[in-house]
Parts: C-alpha cells; sequence; structure tokens
C-alpha cells in the first residue's frame, strides 16, 4: 500500500489563519469530488469556525475519562475504518490525554500516512522541537507541545500562512483570535510586535531554507550543473592577502542589493592541506564575514580556478567577487592569472566581479610553498625537457645553427639538464643526462654516427659532461626539496601557531575545530572519541559531518590523543606527511575538551563564590534589618514589665500591638532569608499538583490590608501544575512588594487569564516604576530599587518570588503599567492532561 502525503499549513503564531485554510482547501477538494472527511478540528464555539465546517462529513471523537473529567480526541480507528482519501487533522505538535493511542498527535498522523490515507494538518512556528530555545529567548514562554523538524520536513508540502504583525494585533484586538478578557494580556505579552516581527521571520527562514533543500535536491537528482538565481549567493574569493578584507566588505554590499543574499567566503588550499599565506589575516577575515552574516569555507584543491567555480556551482552562486591580481606586469608572461580564468570559465550563467584595491601591482612575492612533492604537471614538464629537449636541440644544431664546436654544444645540453633538474626533479635529469650525451656522441664527436670516440680528449669531455650534468642535477634537485619542506615547515609552524593561538583564547569551540580538520584535509567525516578505560566503550565527544566513525578501527584515519581519546577521520587515507598536522590539530580536540570540563569547574566554583557573596551580604543586613524589629520587641517588652509606671490599658494595648507587629515582620524577613537560603543550596523540591488559583491567590493576600488589593481571578480559568505552597508564598512577596510602593490610596490590581499552554498572573501598581535597565537588577537578592529606607527589608522578596516561580516552572518578570506604575507578570504552566485552549481563527486568509 501506498504512504499517504502529508500536507502542512505552517505559521507564525497562532491566529494567522491556518485552520480557516485547511478548511478552505478541503470545501475545494470535496467540490473536486474527493472523499475529504474532518478527523479531528476544533472550532471553540466560534461562528466563522464553525460554518467552515459545515458541509464536511465529520468524524465521531473517541472519549477519554481522566481525573472526573471527559475529553475528546481524534478516534484513530475510526479514521482508519473509514479509510477517507484526505482527512483534516488540526493542531500536529498536541499532546493527547492520558489513555490514548498514542502519547502525540504527530504519531497519530504516522498512523494514518502509512495506511495510505493523505493528511491536511497545521502547526505554529513556535511548535517546531529545534526552535524552542530560540522561542524561549524572543518570548520569554517555553514550548511545552512540540513535533520533532523531522516530521515536518518530510511533508510533502508545506504552505505558509503569513500575516503582518500589524494586522494580526488588529485581528487580535477585534476578538477574531481570544476571548475579550484575555485581549489585553495577550496584546501585552505574547503579541507584542516585536515578539510578531521575529517569529514571522523564523518562520519565513525555515520554509526558504527547506525550499532551498528541495532545489538543491532536484539538482543533483537531474544532474543540473547550470546556475539557477533563485537567491543570490556570492562566494568571494580569498587568497590570504590584505586584499580580503576590501572583498568581503564589497561582497556584504552587494548582497544587501537584493532580498536574501548570501555571502560566502573561500579559502582554496592546496592538497597537501598547508598554506604559506598569513594564518592571522586570515583568522581576522573570517571573524569579519561571519560578522558582516556570511560563511567561511575552506576547500581543498591544486586548480584553484576550477575548485573556485566547482564550490560556486556546488552552492548555487550567482556571482563570484575576486580581487584584481597582485602581480606585477612581467609576470603575467606566466599566465592570465586566476582572475582571468575564473571569468573567462565562468559561462554566461555566473558573474564575476574583479574588484581593485590598495595592493594592486605591488607583487605576489615568493611562490606559494607546495611542500616536498613536486606536482604532477611539473614532473611531466622534467620529463618533456629531459627527453623530448636534446632531440629538439639536436635538430636545431644540425639544421639551422652552423657548427659551433663541442664544447658549445656540451653547454647547450648541460642547459637542459640543468631545466629538467629543476622542473622535474632528479631522474628527468639523469634522463637528460643519458640522451644528451648519447646524441653528442652520435652526432657531434667524430666519427659521427657511431657510439665510437677516435679522440680520447673526446672521451674526457663527454664523461666530463656526464658528470657535471649529474652533479648538477642532483645539487639542484636537492635545492629545489630543501626549499620545499623548508616552505613546508614554515606553514606548518603558521598554520600551528594560529590553531594554538585560537584554541588557547577560547574563540575556537569543538565543533568548529573538527569542521576546519575536515575542510582542511578534504575529509567525509570528523569525530573525537574518548572513554574513561581501556575496556570501556568508546564514547562521542564531538564530531562534524555524515556517519562519523563510533570506533577508531572503523576510521580511515585514526590519531590517538594520550590513552584514552583518538580522533578518527573517515573519508580517504592521509599520507603520512599530513599526520603531523593531524597530530596537532588531535591535540587541540584535546585542550578544547579539557577547556570545556575547566570551564564547568570554575562555573560551579562561581556559584560557590556567589554562594559566599549572599553569605556576606546576609551578615550585612543581619547586622541591621533584622536588629531593628528585635529593638522594637525588646523595648515595648521592657516598658510592660516596668514598675515605676502605670500603663493604661490604651497603652498595654499599643505596645502589645508594637510587639506583635515587631514579630511578624522578623518572621517575614527570617522567612525570606531561610527560603533564599534553599534556593541558594538547591533543595527547594516542588511538589507539582492540579491547582485552581483562585484557592491560592486569595490566601496569598493575607498579610496586606484587605482594602489595598483588588482580586479579579475568574473561576472558569483551567487548572495549573505547580506547588501551591510556593506559589502562595511568591504571589505574597510580589503583592507585598506592590503595596509597598503603591502611593496612598491606590489600590494594587490582582488578574489572572489563561493563555495558550499557561496562565498568568499580573500584579499592577501605580508606583513610580522602574526604568528598563533596573527591571532585571531588582529581582538580584539584597536589592532594593530607589529611596527605600532601611528597615524596609533586606531586598529579598523579588528575588525569592521569581526563584519559586522558576522552581514550579514558570517565568517572572516586570513591565510597565501603562499610565505609570509596574506590573510584574507570573506565568504559570497549566495542568498536563487538561485541554490548552487553542487560538481562535479569523476568516481571513492569507497563504
Amino acid at each position: 500500500m501506498a504512504r499517504g502525503t502529508l500536507r502542512i499549513y505552517l505559521g507564525a503564531a497562532p491566529g494567522v489563519g491556518k485552520t480557516y485554510a485547511m478548511l478552505s482547501e478541503a470545501h475545494r477538494r470535496v467540490e473536486r469530488g474527493t472523499d475529504c472527511v474532518v478527523a479531528f478540528v476544533e472550532h471553540h464555539h466560534r461562528p466563522r469556525t464553525e460554518v467552515m465546517l459545515h458541509g464536511l462529513e465529520q468524524l465521531p471523537r473517541r472519549e477519554i475519562e481522566y481525573r472526573g473529567g471527559t475529553f475528546t480526541e481524534m478516534d484513530v480507528d475510526a479514521v482508519l475504518r473509514r479509510a477517507p482519501k484526505v482527512a483534516l487533522v488540526d493542531e500536529l505538535a498536541h499532546t493527547n490525554m492520558p489513555g490514548s493511542r498514542n502519547t502525540k498527535r504527530w504519531q497519530d498522523v504516522e498512523e494514518l500516512l502509512a495506511a495510505g490515507i493523505d493528511v491536511i494538518s497545521t502547526v505554529n512556528i513556535q511548535h517546531l522541537e529545534s526552535l524552542g530555545d530560540v522561542v524561549e529567548s524572543i518570548t520569554g514562554v517555553r514550548q511545552r507541545e512540540t513535533v520533532p523538524d523531522e516530521v515536518v520536513r518530510r511533508a510533502d508540502q508545506i504552505e505558509l500562512v503569513d500575516m503582518s504583525p500589524q494586522a494580526l494585533r488588529r485581528r487580535m484586538a477585534h476578538g477574531n483570535i481570544y476571548r475579550p478578557d484575555k485581549v489585553d494580556a495577550a496584546l501585552s505579552n505574547y503579541f507584542r510586535p516585536g515578539n510578531l516581527t521575529a517569529l514571522r521571520e523564523l518562520a519565513l527562514l525555515w520554509v526558504a531554507d527547506r525550499v532551498d533543500a528541495h532545489l538543491t535536491e532536484y539538482r543533483s537528482e537531474h544532474h543540473v550543473s547550470a546556475i539557477w538565481g533563485s537567491r543570490e549567493r556570492i562566494v568571494v574569493g580569498l587568497t590570504g592577502g590584505p586584499e580580503g578584507r576590501t572583498l568581503i566588505r564589497r561582497a556584504a554590499r552587494l548582497a544587501e542589493k537584493g532580498a536574501g543574499g548570501e555571502v560566502m567566503a573561500v579559502y582554496i588550499s592546496r592538497s597537501d592541506g598547508l598554506a604559506a599565506v598569513s594564518p592571522k589575516e586570515l583568522a581576522l577575515q573570517r571573524r569579519l564575514v561571519e560578522d558582516l552574516g556570511g560563511t567561511f569555507h575552506q576547500v581543498v584543491g591544486d586548480d584553484i580556478p576550477a575548485a573556485l567555480l566547482d564550490f560556486a556551482r556546488g552552492v548555487n552562486a550567482t556571482q563570484i567577487v575576486l580581487g584584481v591580481s597582485r602581480r606585477r606586469s612581467w609576470q603575467y608572461v606566466f599566465g592570465p592569472g586566476v582572475g582571468a580564468t575564473v571569468a573567462r570559465e565562468s559561462g554566461p550563467d555566473l558573474d564575476v566581479h574583479l574588484i581593485t584595491h590598495a595592493e594592486v601591482g605591488k607583487g605576489r612575492g615568493l611562490p606559494v610553498a607546495r611542500g616536498a612533492r613536486l606536482g604532477r604537471s611539473r614532473v611531466i614538464s622534467g620529463w618533456l625537457a629531459g627527453v623530448l629537449g636534446p632531440l629538439l636541440l639536436t635538430w636545431l644544431l644540425k639544421s639551422i645553427v652552423p657548427d659551433i664546436g663541442l664544447a658549445n654544444h656540451m653547454l647547450l645540453f648541460l642547459t637542459l639538464t640543468v631545466a629538467a633538474a629543476l622542473l622535474g626533479g632528479l631522474l628527468p635529469a639523469l634522463a637528460s643526462a643519458v640522451v644528451g650525451s648519447t646524441l653528442l656522441n652520435w652526432f657531434f664527436t667524430p666519427p659521427v654516427h657511431t657510439l665510437t670516440v677516435a679522440d680520447p680528449q673526446n672521451i674526457v669531455a663527454i664523461v666530463v659532461f656526464v658528470g657535471v650534468a649529474v652533479a648538477v642535477a642532483s645539487v639542484v634537485d636537492l635545492a629545489a626539496r630543501r626549499t620545499h619542506q623548508a616552505a613546508r615547515l614554515r606553514a606548518e609552524s603558521e598554520i600551528l601557531s594560529f590553531l594554538a593561538g585560537n584554541v588557547l583564547r577560547g574563540e575556537t569551540g569543538l565543533e568548529d575545530l573538527l569542521e576546519r580538520v575536515r575542510e582542511t584535509f578534504g575529509m567525509e567525516s570528523v569525530a573525537l572519541l574518548e572513554r574513561a578505560g581501556e575496556k570501556d566503550p568508546w564514547t562521542c565527544a564531538g564530531s562534524v559531518g555524515p556517519r562519523p566513525a563510533t570506533t577508531p578501527d572503523a576510521a580511515d584515519v585514526d590519531v590517538p590523543v594520550g590513552d584514552h581519546m583518538a580522533l578518527s577521520l573517515c573519508g580517504r587515507v592521509l599520507p603520512a606527511a599530513d599526520r603531523r598536522v593531524l597530530a596537532a590539530f588531535a591535540a587541540q580536540a584535546a585542550v578544547v575538551v579539557d577547556r570545556r570540563r575547566l570551564k564547568g569547574e570554575a562555573d560551579r566554583a562561581e556559584e560557590l563564590a556567589e554562594g559566599n557573596r549572599i553569605r556576606t551580604a546576609l551578615l550585612a543586613a543581619v547586622s541591621h534589618d533584622l536588629r531593628t524589629p528585635l529593638a522594637g520587641i525588646k523595648a515595648a517588652v521592657t516598658s510592660l514589665r516596668s514598675d515605676d509606671v502605670e500603663w493604661s490599658e490604651e497603652d498595654q494595648a499599643e505596645l502589645l500591638e508594637a510587639i506583635e507587629e515587631g514579630a511578624d515582620r522578623l518572621d517575614h524577613l527570617v522567612g525570606n532569608l531561610l527560603d533564599m537560603s534553599r534556593l541558594q543550596t538547591g533543595t527547594v523540591t516542588p511538589i507539582i499538583r492540579e491547582t485552581d488559583l483562585d484557592e491560592v491567590v486569595p490566601m496569598a493576600l493575607g498579610a496586606v490590608p484587605e482594602d489595598t488589593v483588588d482580586l479579579d481571578v475568574p473561576e472558569s480559568l483551567p487548572m495549573v501544575g505547580v506547588d501551591r505552597g510556593l506559589l502562595e508564598r511568591s504571589v505574597a512577596n510580589i503583592v507585598e512588594n506592590a503595596v509597598k510602593y503603591s502611593p496612598p490610596g491606590e489600590r494594587v490590581l490582582v488578574s489572572a487569564s489563561a493563555m495558550a499552554d499557561r496562565v498568568e498572573i499580573r500584579v499592577v501598581d501605580r508606583g513610580p516604576g522602574v526604568p528598563d535597565e533596573v527591571k532585571d537588577r531588582i529581582f538580584e537578592p539584597f536589592q532594593r530599587y530607589g529611596d527605600a529606607p532601611r528597615g524596609d527589608g533586606v531586598g529579598l522578596g523579588l528575588a525569592v518570588a521569581r526563584g519559586f516561580a522558576e522552581a514550579i516552572g514558570g517565568t517572572l518578570h516586570a513591565e510597565d503599567t501603562p499610565g505609570g506604575g509596574l506590573t510584574m507578570v507570573l506565568a504559570v504552566r497549566t495542568a498536563p492532561g487538561r485541554r490548552r485552549e487553542q487560538p481562535d481563527v479569523s476568516p481571513a486568509v492569507t497563504s
């Protein structure tokens, strides 16, 4: 049975119109005669969404009893029995009730697809598992209901349902998404313009990356080598010279002119993985391109123009930026240069920009060292000069140039031998000496056209020629190889110096270092493996590339680091000459791992230092803030025990009241100190239970006067999963702080509302407020803002409140109150298993 197809409507936020778009598509398919049913769509009693369900067959849902309540979920068995062509399944990331067939709804969808049923579903960008941390950093809310990215990526079609933040906020204000009592909280929190803009950008970029992946896959499957300019990708060719920074900035300006432009800087290194460029300059250029939003790549290739064009076509680039050659004018006799070659061979689909810079015409310096190997083309040239050169010289001397004497003939043939040594090394030079001496004997030494020599002096001359030719060839070859070896050693020292400097300064992470190893040596994957002992299994400390080795024996190249660590490379076998540099990479990778562990220990030491700081501050606070109420109690008790004063009943009541107030104040201070101590030592263990807020919040107001607080906690709110005691203490501290800073006669508002999978408690005061730069600092221990007098507390109330909020999985942050003042927002999660209220959907859809 063929697997069904999955179509997903993806949105940036609740309310953009995903469900409406899905229902509209269902109506279109039904009109075309397609067997389409509604497996699960929640309309939340919204008339416009409910109208869209009319005319569509809706399958019955499965009822589940859970903790005294009845809930409904999609009946997978009913859908499988009905076996429609297309099933509509809303809210792909939804978590099913306990007792359901599967834990997550996307698992239900997988069963329908496996049965050959096509599925249309919806999901928001914030529910993708890989984006959880990013969404939390943007909105301050951690999404508990997620769907694996791979599930969404496997969809046959993904359609983005888009809407501008301004339009979405208008829909929210009109009551088309949430009920009116939730609109204000939503607009001031999750649906802020900045949040919506960032989420919209996430959705657009995620869909764009998927489209780009599909395009790359299509080009690979259909062997498309031509450039398709679907988006501007600009490749910058770097040589490691100082002009590289100019090229990168110019490419960034070109990318800014087109929407979605991307800059990719590439440095072509030789096949031995080493370069005679300045590692410091290359590191600066790498940092610059990353700061400008581009990426840096290092590829291997001896033919620089071909490697650069292959890279550009492989990434579907549309433009190449190169610098005008630094060679002097006379150096062009050796070839047209990289820029001209790339421009000639780029073809009509790839634009090449040659950028002028300050280094034009100043010379390229010494040739780039290529190591001890001379290269295939150079060796071939040496053999041609050593074998064909003497034949060509003989023809010239016999047919064109008159007889110039045996001595001159020997010098000319010796010159060819030296040239063969310079080009191809010792063996071509020896061949040239043998061929040259034979030709000298045959054509120019009497008697000619024989291999005999009549004059003994000529015999000596030929022997001297062969000896000199071999000696000169040996010396030239040895000098060339020593020069190459010196260049290789210099390049090794430079790259090792650069590597050590980056690692020791902490500029390179483990994955970045392994990626550099992979790019430098042209490997498929690189992994750093470690184990605790000789008999323990290998574990992966870090890896890059597909299918990394899991044991050193499974790798093509294995470099041990100590007794319990190894750098394993897969892709090809490296020559022995490269292992020295690879061993340095392996050692630096071990340094990175050790530094990461040391950083963890340093963080723990910092925590201990923070604990010491808090203890010091605690002693300073105790020396004053705790002694103040004690002094008041002591004075009142001493007065009551005095025998020389006759106190009236009113006076006695006043003194007893002072004692009671001092004791309460002292109890409150000691409670906060103990709570902060528990938070710092990590001994707070919350007991999470389902709780009604209307039972907890009123109890938290017992410490403030009744006429100072207005309470608005609807009974219809969903139950939350919290520790009741910790939540009560957190709310109590927040309310007491708000009452303390509220002007006389102004009441503090404590309200609660539900949004998505959480409930927010908002404590609103009309006090002086707090500047934005101080909002985070007021939650630090022993901090009191403004002119709060000594004796009003040790500055732990809000710190304890945030600590308890985080302990129960919630968040606490401060916002400005419209019209002046400060609003504390305490957000807690709804109880697991309870139906979250899903956002309403307006009929207007943009897709």
